[in-house]
């Protein structure tokens, strides 16, 4: 009797241990599609964000980061994209395996979505933005892990 409780209490605690592995998965440096630019996805106040914190130099003009110059916001269009925070508020869904109730900013447009995020192995992370609280009515993008 006292190793079927043992056993489940290892059972239990590894169980455990692999959902907070899980969640944590998503941390860490990231190509984007273009692999331009590098974000930075880290979790802040119990929310996962994402922060640019590199640009290729070829999106660089005069040496120095490009200008949010998109954005709807006009007090926001002279902000630099490295630094930027483009995605906000993912908190993490074990059933689904994935991260949800996300936004992803796009500079480029200068628009807000809806966001979830998927990690397909430890190095491609899915990232669907869409319009209207509908999955369907959206974009994929392919984010790759990298260093610094």
């Amino acid at each position: 009797m006292k190793r079927v409780l043992l056993l489940l209490c290892f059972l239990n605690f590894y169980f455990f241990s692999a959902m907070a592995q899980d969640a944590s998965l998503i941390e860490g440096i990231w190509w984007n599609e273009d692999r331009t630019t590098k974000i930075e996805v880290e979790l802040k106040d119990g929310k996962y964000i994402g922060t640019v914190v590199y640009m290729i130099p070829e999106k660089c003009e005069n040496g120095q980061s490009p200008k949010d110059k998109n954005n709807p916001d006009p007090a926001l269009q002279d902000r630099p994209i490295v630094g930027l925070r483009i995605l906000e508020g993912f908190v993490y869904n074990a059933k689904k395996n994935e991260w949800k109730d996300g936004t992803i900013y796009d500079p480029v447009s200068g628009k807000t979505y809806d966001c979830f995020a998927k990690i397909e192995n430890d190095n491609l992370m899915k990232l669907r933005g869409f319009v209207a609280g509908m999955r369907l009515l959206g974009r994929t993008s392919q984010w790759f892990r990298t260093e610094l």
